[in-house]
């Protein structure tokens, strides 16, 4: 099997060219698990797979990162083969705030009948799930707010931080094993995203040469980046992964 993350885009919630900040963990070339779900990114991911995918991971309730949920319930409602079946995991934390954002409008359907939730499978998550075999391991990240931002884990192969500030003590225990770690990072930082400054000054070199950058407020702030040594992801983009270690924690 060859593993892989497909970014749809790159971009933070003001940088519509690059695309909402989200990506598609994929095996053997065919979605494994979409990560968020933008109103530009969700464009970017019919048009590579030509339909929705069926598993998607919530890492928060920001529009740039749920905007597109609308979008996704009428393409999966109105398709007998999809309705119901289509995933979502999402930390519990995240359920009753995904709730008011996306799905408490009255009456989903003018015609009535049907509740939002209809359409999708939703998994509350805790401090990890399974997902096609595999275990994947969620955590806590620095984003506006406590307790409403989250990360993935595929354990030897992919961190995914989602929008954080610089998250040191997480990446000791959840990027311990070689992984490529996917980090929020602009050329400057504010209260709740990373700046350049911000992870050279937290993370040792090594660590940092494993960060893919994404969540730029510009192409020309991605160019800067990357005149600086950095690996920075642009839309479009595949980066190859190790395959993921299936089972649970050695330790």
């Amino acid at each position: 099997m060859t593993w892989a993350l497909r970014w749809h885009g790159t971009g933070g919630a003001g940088a519509v060219e690059l695309g909402s900040a989200m990506a598609t963990i994929e095996r053997d070339g065919s979605p494994w698990l979409t990560i968020d779900c933008g109103s530009e990114g969700l464009t970017s991911c019919l048009a590579q797979y030509g339909e929705p995918p069926r598993a998607w991971f919530v890492t928060h309730v920001h529009f740039d990162h749920v905007g597109g949920f609308e979008r996704l319930f009428i393409a999966t409602f109105f398709d007998a083969a999809r309705l119901g079946r289509t995933r979502l995991y999402v930390p519990a934390k995240l359920v009753p705030l995904l709730h008011a954002r996306v799905a408490d409008y009255p009456n989903v359907l003018a015609e009535g009948g049907a509740n939002f939730w209809d359409a999708f499978q939703l998994v509350p998550v805790g401090d990890a799930f399974w997902h096609d075999g595999v275990r994947v391991e969620v955590f806590p990240v620095r984003h506006h707010w406590p307790d409403t931002a989250y990360g993935l884990r595929l354990p030897q192969s992919l961190v995914w931080t989602g929008d954080t500030r610089p998250i040191p003590e997480q990446l000791a225990q959840h990027a311990r094993d070689g992984e490529v770690i996917a980090h929020d990072c602009a050329l400057r930082g504010n209260p709740s995203h990373s700046g350049i400054d911000d992870l050279e000054r937290e993370y040792a070199p090594a660590l940092l040469g494993r960060c893919v950058l994404y969540h730029h407020a510009s192409a020309e702030d991605a160019d800067a980046l990357e005149a600086r040594g950095h690996r920075v992801a642009r839309p479009g983009d595949v980066t190859p992964l190790a395959p993921p270690h299936a089972g649970m924690p050695a330790d």
